[in-house]
C-alpha cells in the first residue's frame, strides 16, 4: 500500500505482531478500490471484565476520492477475527463504491406481473 496508513491502539498495548497483520490486510484494500488515499485503522479493549470475555473493536476509515468508507464496531473476543470481519467489511463497501462509480450497481430483474394484476388494467 502506497497511501499512508495510521495505527491507533485503545486500552491495548502496542503489538509488533498486530501492528503487521494490520499492514498486511490494509496491503490489500487496493485491490478492491485503485484510488485509496489513505486508511486509518483503530483497535482498542474498551471494557476489561474479569469474567466476561474482554472484547476488541475495530474501526476503520478509508478515504477516496468523494467518499470515506468507513467501517465501525466490528467487536470479537479474538482481535484477529475482529480485524478479519472488519476488513471484509470494508472490502465489500469499497467494490460498492466502485460500483456506483462505474454505474454498474447491482441490477434486479423486473418480476413479472401475475395474470390477475395484468388483466385488470
Amino acid at each position: 500500500m502506497q497511501t499512508p496508513l495510521q495505527i491507533d491502539f485503545h486500552g491495548i498495548s502496542h503489538s509488533d505482531a498486530l501492528e503487521a497483520h494490520i499492514r498486511e490486510k490494509a496491503e490489500k484494500l487496493d485491490l478492491f478500490h485503485p484510488h485509496v488515499m489513505r486508511c486509518h485503522v483503530t483497535v482498542e479493549q474498551p471494557h476489561k471484565h474479569k469474567h466476561q470475555g474482554n472484547h476488541f473493536n475495530v474501526r476503520i476509515a478509508v478515504h477516496v476520492p468523494g467518499d470515506t468508507i468507513a467501517v465501525n464496531r466490528y467487536a470479537h473476543e479474538n482481535v484477529y477475527v475482529a480485524l478479519r470481519d472488519a476488513f471484509e467489511a470494508a472490502c465489500r463497501r469499497l467494490e460498492d463504491s466502485i460500483r456506483r462509480l462505474r454505474g454498474t450497481g447491482k441490477h434486479h430483474r423486473e418480476q413479472p406481473r401475475s395474470g390477475s394484476e395484468a388483466d385488470s388494467q
